[in-house]
């Protein structure tokens, strides 16, 4: 199988006539952009001051959250009577994200509190046995977990058994039974009628703050927990639309004006600048250093630092961060690479499906980050496992428009457990029907897999002329941001451009050339594009380009770029 992924291009609907020219002349933009806007359902002017100006305003109310009374009326109780209430996240950006910020405003609002991060390795995800009897033998009476507990019915009953209520906040897929807790907040619980159904863990935390916050008078005070929301969303790829990208929006401005110091020690460690930070740089700055720590030993870690309140501890918990990140790369690039030494046998003997692979050896605390990088290199769904106490234990990652959560529904039986989302799941599997889930999982996935969802989809939103790029369109664009799932930067096609400089290959493989069309000159760089190199170059007189816009800082000069996706 190559590296280089062809791609089908697939362009957006383009509005209707009528539509685009009404709402070019009403907010006075060129209609690529007005193309954009429609096909982000923007389709009249309220909607567009509304997307280009978010506000909490726009917020849903957070009691049409099933269960959110009762949530906030326990909660409530456990404050006024003094019980001792135990945060239980989960060990990843969004839980210790969340953990954070409950605790904080917990604490802030007069409560006894404490949180609690299970062991990836020992406890694994989730609300576990040994969670439950830490907070027994610490005297908890409230346990709220964030992130996790939608499917955890033993261990929320044995937490009724010792005497502790547990209310839950989670976002995952529930099971048909939902746990007896005193309440179990997540929008997608089937009886939920809470409008935005996209919010992470995080999230659903910061509504149930929200709610505390309107029943005490001062829920406008809940505002500066937004950039653990911001975080979370981010790195845990949800939706960046509807409340995602209000909560985001705000959430960014916060970290980029006014950082706490946890934060602040974070950015400054992975080499960024308070002041410019992008939802792209927390996916691939912030939210692996945060995730590191849990993946390689105790995730408490990132809490603590998350909640530090002076810059010197706050620096140093953030120097640990820096070195298991470091630690995580080395060991996460060694299973890649004997992940891909086996692929090719792998193929002949399974044929060209999805990629299931066990070795006991692997770390445990990088199996996710290696299936994602399967999915990105051989564009397969790609499940990686490796031994835990007897049990193969990994993570699932999937393509484009196939549903991994649905496929290990139909092969549940194979199972010990799973759990997840579409296109990311956890599974346990019995060693010995490893054989038996991976022939399961493959026809499963057969079924729903064609030959248009195994080429890779290239969505370009508009066609536009390269004169049309003036400083005003560069600066509206920069108001689509932020940008992520949904809400993807805006991708154009250039067609005709001439190269006006000798293509050349810099740093690993990247591709890079000037292009030009009636007088106007853009500089373009095609990251992981150096394979295209000839085809550049036997073709400067005319090729189409689909790209997105952004700026590089180069030697303190900012400099607008056309960043290559393909070219034709």
């Amino acid at each position: 199988m190559t590296t280089r992924k062809e791609f089908r291009w697939k362009f957006s609907e383009a509005p209707p006539e009528e539509l685009a020219k009404k709402l070019s002349e009403e907010l006075t933009l060129p209609l690529p952009l007005v193309s954009v806007l429609v096909n982000r359902g923007i389709t009249d002017f309220e909607l567009a001051r509304q997307y280009f100006r978010p506000s909490l305003e726009y917020l849903h109310d957070p009691y049409l959250m099933d269960g959110m009374y009762l949530a906030v009326e326990r909660l409530l109780a456990a404050k006024s009577s003094g019980e001792n209430i135990l945060v239980y996240g989960d060990y990843d950006v969004d839980g210790t994200n969340g953990a954070s910020m409950l605790y904080l405003y917990f604490k802030e609002i007069g409560c006894n509190v404490s949180f609690y991060i299970p062991d990836r390795l020992t406890e694994g995800y989730g609300i576990s046995q040994a969670g439950v009897e830490f907070a027994k033998a610490n005297g908890i009476k409230l346990l709220v977990s964030i992130d996790c507990g939608i499917t955890a019915l033993a261990q929320v009953e044995y937490a009724n058994q010792l005497g502790i209520d547990v209310i839950i906040c989670d976002h995952h897929e529930p099971t048909e039974e939902i746990p007896n807790a005193v309440a179990v907040l997540d929008p997608l619980k089937p009886q939920c009628k809470y409008p935005f159904k996209s919010l992470c863990g995080t999230g659903v935390g910061f509504k149930f703050v929200q709610a505390i916050a309107r029943s005490l008078g001062s829920e406008s005070a809940v505002q500066k927990y937004l950039d653990f929301v911001a975080l979370a969303t981010t790195a845990d790829i949800v939706s960046l639309v509807d409340e995602n990208r209000i909560l985001t929006k705000i959430g960014i401005e916060l970290i980029n004006t006014s950082p706490r110091p946890g934060i602040r020690a974070l950015i400054e460690n992975a080499g960024l600048k308070v002041g410019s930070i992008t939802t792209g740089q927390i996916v691939f700055g912030i939210a692996p250093r945060i995730n590191a720590v849990g993946r390689l030993g105790d995730a408490k870690r990132a809490v603590e630092l998350l909640v530090s309140e002076d810059a010197q501890s706050a620096f140093n918990f953030a120097l640990v961060l820096e070195q298991e990140n470091k630690n995580r790369r080395k060991i996460d690039e060694g299973v890649f690479e004997e992940a891909q030494s086996l692929v090719e046998n792998y193929f002949k003997e399974f044929g060209d499906g999805p990629i299931v692979l066990h070795n006991e050896q692997w770390h445990p605390g990088v199996v996710g980050i290696v299936a994602s990088r399967m999915v990105e290199k051989y564009y397969r769904p790609a499940v990686m496992m490796t031994t835990i106490d007897g049990i193969a234990k990994g993570s699932a990652r999937s393509i484009s428009g196939v549903n991994i959560h649905q496929a290990l529904k139909q092969v549940e039986d194979k199972l010990l457990q799973f759990g997840g989302h579409k296109y990311a799941a956890g599974v346990s599997v019995d060693v010995d029907r490893i054989g038996e889930f991976r022939e399961a999982f493959s026809s499963a996935i057969r079924e729903m897999l064609t030959d248009e969802l195994l080429t890779p989809e290239l969505h370009i939103d508009s066609e536009t002329d390269l004169a049309e790029l003036t400083p005003k369109f560069l600066r509206v664009l920069k108001q689509f941001a932020p940008f992520g799932p949904q809400n993807m930067r805006p991708t154009f096609l250039a067609k005709d451009v001439r190269v006006t400089t000798l293509p050349r290959i810099v740093g690993k493989n990247h591709l890079r050339f000037k292009v030009s069309k009636n007088g106007v000159t853009f500089d373009c760089i095609g990251f992981g594009l150096g394979e295209l190199l000839d085809l550049v170059k036997n073709k400067m007189n005319s090729i189409d380009i689909v790209f997105s816009i952004d700026e590089s800082d180069f030697n303190g000069m900012v400099l607008t770029q056309l960043k290559l996706k393909d070219i034709k």
